[in-house]
């Protein structure tokens, strides 16, 4: 019973947080204002750390999971039971955070699992220095998961004041393809259906704000992804 109480209020207190997350995902990614950010920053803190602990309480109801979702904001909005009802899926999107941040907690996050399928999509919020650590964490998932297969998600495309990043997405794009070959591990372009190419940016019907997606564009991640999800599900 005890136990029971605690995972309830953990998950009130995350609902909580996950509605002021919302509000921050609904009107946009944007860098506060200097004077603004020690409390930003503390609030992504104490959101990412409400998350790890439902993770841990999560993990000790799940017998088995055919797909792990991990990522930042861009999972942490995926309806996966809505698009995914053939499979028992997982959740371990952080809004806001990065791959330094997934570094740290793959152990909660997915290795605790053991999942048939991994899909990775992380790094839009720190582009500059997401290949830094991006490596680490594809080692991390062959050394410690070699039962589960793993996906690699490109990079989505941006709009409005974040478009100026889409070449740099770009890139790390290609180099995310490399080593997804490296690692023998399964590719999945998600730049390319949803970029608009007479804008150069993301198209907008599949944006709330130019970075994170509506249902249309997340139907588009979902026809992208399923045919993968069914062969490497298949091979099980």
């Amino acid at each position: 019973m005890q136990k029971r109480n605690i995972i309830i209020v953990t998950v009130s207190i995350i609902l909580v947080l996950c509605l002021a997350a919302g509000c921050f995902f609904v009107f946009g990614s944007y860098l506060p204002r200097k004077k603004e950010q020690a409390e930003w920053e503390r609030f992504l803190q104490e959101y990412y750390n409400s998350k790890i602990a439902f993770y841990r309480d999560e993990n000790e109801a799940y017998a088995e999971v055919d797909v792990a979702f991990l990522g930042d904001s861009l999972t942490d909005g995926y309806d996966l039971a809505h698009y995914y009802p053939q499979y028992k899926t997982a959740n371990r999107g952080i809004g806001g955070d990065t791959t330094h941040g997934l570094l740290q907690r793959l152990e909660v996050s997915v290795y605790a699992l053991q999942p048939k399928v991994a899909v990775l999509l992380i790094g839009c919020n720190n582009l500059d220095t997401m290949l830094e650590d991006y490596e680490s964490i594809l080692k991390g998932l062959q050394e410690n998961l070699p039962n589960t297969q793993v996906v690699l998600v490109s990079l989505t495309p941006m709009g409005k004041e974040r478009a100026e990043k889409n070449e740099k997405a770009a890139y790390n794009n290609v180099i995310i393809k490399k080593l997804a070959d490296k690692y023998d591990f399964a590719f999945v372009d998600l730049f390319s259906p949803l970029l608009d190419e007479t804008t150069g940016e993301i198209r907008a019907n599949y944006t709330t704000d130019g970075v994170h997606l509506t249902p249309l564009g997340y139907s588009v991640f979902t026809d992208a992804l399923t045919p993968v999800l069914e062969e490497l599900l298949n091979d099980k």
